[in-house]
């Protein structure tokens, strides 16, 4: 019974990949990790993963859907995006490994900032806790570094040539921030906020620090993880935002 036992769990068991994370520079560059029969790729707006047997790629494509979970540890889960119909195209390509599309930028960013800020990535069933692979992250954050400079002139996922409003200025230290809003959050970090170029998860707030008559042009109030704090305002067609105790002007 102990040996059946054991059996089963190997052939059960998710794939761990332990592998070191590699950057490669070049017309599609991309930040990589592969480990026996798996592998992950992000490149400048998708993502491709290839699990361990065809059957699941075509669980995948076939339910359009893939659980990003984003672990602490082995075990502690601190963050999921659902990639799916409404927010991304999934497919088959070349026979066997899945693409990931995001529609909107910001839920790439997010998934990015995520990977490399946390310890353990855990691609699984969208509808049932089943995972097609582990990954380490371990190295991640220094791959996604790089692939943010070397898509910088394609401006696929750089701060510099946004689709929303850039707002720039600041005192002494001069700054350029940009923010998005997600449209189907999986937890109360609903928005990013990116300050040259770091970005950093929040949540929205629509009252004035509790008061039920905010300033005129008062939009939205971005409170950051790391407690920062951006106040947004657009009045008479004039866009600003403020943080600390400077004001940011649209510049884009």
């Amino acid at each position: 019974m102990t040996r059946l036992f054991f059996i089963f769990v190997l052939v059960f068991a998710p794939l761990h990949a332990m592998a070191d994370w590699q950057f490669n520079a070049g017309n599609n560059p991309n930040a990589s990790i592969q480990a026996s029969n798996t592998t992950l790729e992000l490149q400048c707006d998708r993502i491709l993963f290839a699990p361990a047997g065809y059957k699941d790629s075509q669980d995948i494509a076939a339910k359009q859907g893939l659980s990003i979970r984003f672990l602490q540890n082995g075990t502690t889960e601190v963050g999921a995006f659902q990639a799916g119909r409404e927010n991304s195209s999934i497919q088959i390509i070349d026979n066997y490994p899945v693409v990931i599309e995001f529609f909107e930028r910001a839920n790439y960013q997010f998934v990015l900032q995520q990977i490399a800020a946390n310890a353990s990535l855990d691609l699984s069933m969208i509808d049932q806790d089943v995972s097609y692979a582990i990954f380490d992250l371990k190295g991640s954050a220094a791959a996604i570094r790089s692939l943010a400079r070397a898509c910088d002139s394609s401006a696929s996922i750089a701060p510099e040539a946004p689709e929303g409003v850039v707002y720039c200025g600041g005192g002494a230290v001069k700054r350029q921030i940009e923010y998005g809003i997600l449209n189907n959050p999986t937890d109360d970090w609903n928005a990013f906020v990116n300050v040259n170029g770091e970005g950093v998860r929040a949540m929205t707030a629509y009252s004035y620090f509790g008061n039920s008559e905010p300033p005129r042009g008062f939009v939205v109030a971005l409170l950051g993880e790391d407690r920062s704090e951006f106040l947004v305002f657009e009045d008479q067609g004039r866009h600003w935002l403020e943080y600390g105790d400077y004001r940011y002007d649209q510049c884009n």
